[in-house]
């Protein structure tokens, strides 16, 4: 989830990320990569992935994939709002709340399974 917040900032800090011919793509990839936070929050998502092969080969996925994507959209979503100044709306709001409250059903069928 850092890294998520991480790479926006690089990209912010790197004047965004357009795509076009090849050339162009390298020298964007060139200038993220030159920004320290854009480098880190890379560097964090690949050790987040190790970490990630590691749950996914000792738990049930129809558990982990739920819990892992609702705590994204959780941290990230707080983290746009406190770090970038990203709107929270009520139906964001909601939107969380309905997705955290079907984690919590899904995550209670592992102890009756």
């Amino acid at each position: 989830m850092a890294a998520n917040l991480m790479l926006r900032a690089g990209v912010d800090a790197a004047g965004g990320f357009a795509l076009g011919g090849a050339t162009q793509i390298l020298h964007a990839l060139v200038k993220l990569f030159m920004q320290p936070l854009f480098a880190l929050g890379f560097g964090i998502y690949f050790l987040a992935s190790v970490v990630w092969f590691r749950v996914v080969a000792t738990e049930p996925l129809s558990v982990a994939y739920p819990a892992l994507v609702s705590l994204t959209f959780t941290l990230v979503t707080g983290g746009a709002v406190f770090l970038f100044g990203e709107p929270l709306s009520l139906r964001k709001v909601i939107g969380l709340a309905v997705i955290l409250t079907g984690i919590v059903i899904v995550s209670l069928e592992k102890g009756t399974a």
